[in-house]
């Protein structure tokens, strides 16, 4: 299968996200400010892009566009794979804050697997 040069390159931006958040997620866990690693190899994407495919797409004039292309494909990947793997990390578990909540009627019906203890706010 071939694929076109623009969706290789939306490809590799989303390996990237994938990558960095990724790190970022496991870093933020065992270090306060681990998420600012993931965010600072935001940019080398243009490093990365062009190790990975060997040109550009036609809409980009130099390297120094990727950066400006790429965000929104790499931020949105790299924030969920960063909450993704922080939240596995750190071993999250919700809390139900009220009878009335979505989560507590879930758990009381036996829809969800998790346990909820309610607790009383203030």
């Amino acid at each position: 299968m071939k694929l076109a040069i623009e969706h290789k390159f939306s490809l590799t931006v989303y390996l990237w996200g994938i990558i960095t958040g990724l790190i970022s997620g496991m870093a933020a866990a065992k270090i306060q400010y681990g998420w600012l690693i993931g965010l600072a190899l935001y940019f080398v994407i243009d490093r990365f892009v062009l190790a990975v495919i060997k040109g550009l797409p036609p809409e980009i004039p130099d390297e120094r566009a990727v950066l400006k292309k790429a965000f929104w494909g790499w931020a949105l990947f790299w924030l969920y794979f960063m909450m993704l793997s922080y939240s596995l990390m750190v071993g999250f578990t919700p809390q139900c804050y009220s009878n009335q909540s979505l989560l507590y009627k879930m758990v009381v019906n036996g829809n969800a697997t998790v346990t909820c203890n309610l607790t009383p706010v203030g």
